[in-house]
C-alpha cells in the first residue's frame, strides 16, 4: 500500500521591517512602496477617472504627465522614457550629432553603470573628470576643451553632462557657483549641457535653489519618476521643442516604445502632487532630528558640506555598528547597513521620517 510523503511546510519569511507603513526607512529618496501599496493607488486613480491608456507610449496619461513637467522643470517640452539610462543616452546622443565626445564625471552613473552605452550604442567616447570627487570645475573642464580642438585630429566635445546630486558619493552635489561657471563656459563655446538630475528634488530642497533656477542652466534635464515619486519605473526627458521633436522616433528605435506606460506615468502624476511641500518638511524636521541625535553619547550624525539628503551616521569604536543597526530595526527605523560603496552607514531623508515623531526616533537611537 503506497503511503504519502507528508509534503515539507513553508518556510514563512521574515517580514521585511521597511514594508511596515509605520516605520522610518533612512534608505532610498521616496517613501518605500509594496506590492500592496501600489495596488491601492491604482485602483484609487481608477476610481477617480486619472487612467488614460496610451498607445505605445504616446497620448494617454503619459502624454499628461510630459506637458505636466515640462512646465514643472521650465522647459518647452518633455518626454516619457522607461529608463533614466535610455533617458540620458538619448539625451547626449541627440546633443552630439556627428561629434564623439562627451565630457562627464568619472563618479557619474552614466560613466560607472552602464555599462559604456554611449560607445557601444552611439559611437560616443566619454571622457571622464573628476575623479574620485562629486564634480568637475570650470578649469578643468576648459583644459579637456582646449586639447580636444588642439590634437592632430580634431574632436571636439559634443555636450558635456553633470550628474548632482551624485550617488556614488553619497548624494553630493555640484555648488551652485561652480555649475553656473561650467554651464556658462558650454554655452560661450556653444556646447550644450545635460543634466542627469535624477535626484534634482532632493538637490533643491537641500540648498534652497528652486527647481527652474536649476534646470534654467542646462540645455536638457532628466529627472526620475521612480526614485520619489512612487512609480516602479520611468523618467522624464525636457530640453526645447527642437529637441524633443521627433525623439519618440529614438526612443522606439531603442525599444523604449513600451505599452500600457500610462500605469507608471500616472502613479507619478499622484506622487508629485504635494511632494516639494512633504519633502520640504521632512528636511526640516530631518535637521531638528539630527542636531538632537548628535547629541547622545557616542554617535554623530555628520552633514557634508555640498551635500543633499543624505548623511553619515559616525558610531565610536565602542558601538557594535551591525547590532546598533539591528536594534534599530526592532523599533520599526531602518538603515540600510552594510554599504559596498561606503564606509559608515548613509541616513537617507525621505518622507518616511515624517511617520514618527523627533522624540520617537531619537529614544530608538538611544535605545539602540
Amino acid at each position: 500500500m503506497a503511503t504519502s510523503t507528508p509534503k515539507p511546510e513553508a518556510k514563512v519569511q521574515p517580514a521585511d521591517p521597511a514594508s511596515d507603513p509605520n516605520a522610518v526607512v533612512f534608505s532610498g529618496d521616496g517613501e518605500p512602496h509594496t506590492p500592496e501599496s501600489t495596488i491601492e493607488r491604482l485602483n484609487q486613480l481608477l476610481a477617480e477617472g486619472k487612467l488614460q491608456p496610451d498607445k505605445y507610449s504616446l497620448g494617454g496619461t503619459v502624454e499628461e504627465l510630459e506637458t505636466r513637467m515640462a512646465a514643472e522643470l521650465g522647459k518647452e517640452a518633455a518626454i516619457w522614457m522607461p529608463t533614466g539610462t535610455m533617458a540620458n543616452i538619448l539625451g547626449l546622443r541627440k546633443h552630439c550629432g556627428m561629434n564623439a565626445r562627451i565630457a562627464l564625471q568619472e563618479q557619474s552613473h552614466i560613466y560607472q553603470d552602464e555599462g559604456d552605452a554611449l560607445a557601444r550604442l552611439c559611437g560616443i567616447n566619454a571622457t571622464p573628470l573628476a575623479f574620485d570627487r562629486p564634480y568637475f570645475t570650470a578649469d578643468e573642464l576648459k583644459e579637456l576643451l582646449k586639447m580636444s580642438v588642439t590634437g592632430r585630429v580634431l574632436n571636439p566635445v559634443g555636450a558635456v553632462s553633470i550628474e548632482t546630486p551624485v550617488r556614488r558619493q553619497a548624494g553630493q552635489i555640484m555648488p551652485w557657483d561652480e555649475m553656473k561657471a561650467v554651464t556658462d563656459l558650454c554655452h560661450e563655446e556653444n556646447i550644450p549641457v545635460h543634466l542627469d538630475g535624477a535626484r534634482l528634488y532632493m538637490m533643491s530642497a537641500a540648498t534652497g535653489i528652486g527647481i527652474k533656477d536649476y534646470t534654467s542652466l542646462l540645455d536638457s534635464v532628466y529627472v526620475s519618476s521612480y526614485k520619489y515619486f512612487g512609480a516602479p519605473f520611468g523618467g522624464i526627458l525636457a530640453g526645447t521643442k527642437e529637441f524633443i521633436g521627433g525623439m519618440f522616433n529614438d526612443r522606439r528605435m531603442f525599444g523604449g516604445g513600451i505599452p500600457f506606460g500610462y500605469l507608471a506615468a500616472s502613479l507619478s502624476l499622484n506622487g508629485l502632487e504635494g511632494f516639494e511641500a512633504k519633502f520640504a518638511e521632512s528636511f526640516a524636521k530631518a535637521t531638528e532630528l539630527f542636531t538632537e541625535i548628535s547629541k547622545l553619547p557616542n554617535i554623530s550624525i555628520k552633514t557634508f558640506e555640498h551635500g543633499s539628503n543624505i548623511f553619515e551616521l559616525i558610531l565610536d569604536d565602542a558601538i557594535d555598528t551591525d547590532q546598533f543597526v539591528a536594534n534599530l530595526r526592532n523599533n520599526k527605523i531602518v538603515v540600510t547597513w552594510p554599504n559596498s560603496e561606503w564606509h559608515v552607514p548613509l541616513l537617507h531623508v525621505n518622507p518616511s521620517i515624517l511617520r514618527q515623531s523627533n522624540d520617537e526616533i531619537v529614544q530608538a537611537f538611544a535605545q539602540a
